[in-house]
Formats: structure tokens, C-alpha cells, sequence
């Protein structure tokens, strides 16, 4: 369960250290719903960008994360209070998934990686159209998020962050429609998710 007075806290921490360590800077964060349902998708290449992505939203956000990462001492301890919840990447988990969507429709925010994992060469990967499945049962719209820096500062094959720069861009709000050929369905889902990734792709560098 995430705890508002961790949340509050932390955020003001995690802020201050990442001004000093990274030089994070953000933009369009006026694009974040200051309340109701919301989305945020960003691409994902460190274990960072919960936080980085975070860091410079208001409201408090939860999200979904590797389960294995919950069992590490402190961080695991840390990461929960600060509204994640476990998923298992090996065989799926429909407990997050009614988790998520009663999160959405009672109004909380969310950060879900479209990714699926991150990126191990810096490449973004193809986002899966789960996202968008769940933006159109529980009509939330999508705000996707640019974290550019985040390979070169802690890539997969670092053991500590580097101090590179951070940069995040939060890009207009997106309101997805129904599709208005159910047959067609799986078509308009894959369409929609490749239309935020161009979306999150286009901020994002070489070296990103």
C-alpha cells in the first residue's frame, strides 16, 4: 500500500538528488491531470525511471514493477511504499491487472512501461497495446513520456547510475476513442500502441 507521507517525503529527496546528480530537467509536466484517471507512458531503459519519471509529478502515482525487485532489502521496501506493485514478467499477473484497473476508475494515476522490460541495447522496443487495452476500459487518458539520458546514465550493464543527464518530456494528453469496428479490434489496439510509441520515440536520442 503506498504511503502519502513516504510519497511527499521521498519526492523531495529524490528531487533534490537528482538536480544535483543528473541535472534533471523536465518538460510539459503542465500535461499531467492534476486529478482523475491518467496514464503515464514512458520508454524504459533503467531501473531509475520510476523515479525519474515520478519526480516531477505532483499527485502521487503508482506502477507496476518486476516482482523480484520488491524482495531487495530497502530498495524493495522503499520501492513499495512509493505505490508500485509486483508483476511477474515470467507468466503474467491478473491480480495487477484488476489492481491497475481499479486504480484507473477510481481515479489514481498510473506509470505503465509499454515496453513490457527495458531496453538492452538503447533501442526502444516495440510497445505492447496492453496500455491501450487498459486506457479504454477504464477511459484514462495517456500522457507519454520521453526519459532521455536514462541508457547512458544506468543502463542494464551498470551497476551504479552514471552522472548523466536526465531529461524527461511529458508530450500532450492523449484521449483514445473506441474502435468503431469491434472486428477489427486487435488491429486498432496495435495502430494505437505504435502511435505512442512515435510519439515518445520522436524526443528520444540515439544515445537515449
Amino acid at each position: 500500500m503506498q504511503k502519502l507521507w513516504i510519497f511527499k517525503l521521498t519526492r523531495i529527496l529524490v528531487y533534490a538528488l537528482f538536480r544535483l546528480y543528473f541535472r534533471i530537467e523536465f518538460e510539459g509536466v503542465e500535461n499531467i491531470p492534476a486529478r482523475g484517471p491518467v496514464i503515464v507512458a514512458p520508454n524504459h531503459a533503467s531501473y531509475l525511471d520510476p523515479f525519474w519519471v515520478s519526480a516531477a509529478i505532483k499527485r502521487p502515482m503508482r506502477y507496476m514493477t518486476w516482482d523480484k525487485m520488491t524482495n531487495l532489502p530497502l530498495l524493495g521496501r522503499l520501492i513499495m511504499a512509493y505505490g508500485a506493485f509486483p508483476v511477474s514478467l515470467e507468466k503474467g499477473d491478473r491480480a495487477a491487472l484488476r489492481l491497475s484497473l481499479d486504480h484507473l476508475k477510481s481515479g489514481g494515476g498510473l506509470v505503465i512501461f509499454p515496453e513490457g522490460g527495458r531496453t538492452l541495447n538503447g533501442k526502444i522496443k516495440s510497445f505492447k497495446p496492453g496500455v491501450v487495452r487498459l486506457a479504454l476500459d477504464t477511459d484514462a487518458p495517456i500522457v507519454p513520456a520521453t526519459i532521455i539520458g536514462a541508457y547512458k546514465s544506468y543502463s542494464p550493464h551498470y551497476l551504479f547510475p552514471r552522472p548523466f543527464k536526465i531529461k524527461v518530456v511529458y508530450h500532450p494528453l492523449i484521449k483514445l476513442s473506441q474502435p468503431e469496428d469491434r472486428a477489427h479490434e486487435k488491429k486498432y489496439l496495435h495502430d494505437q500502441a505504435e502511435r505512442l510509441q512515435a510519439v515518445v520515440s520522436s524526443r528520444l536520442d540515439k544515445s537515449g
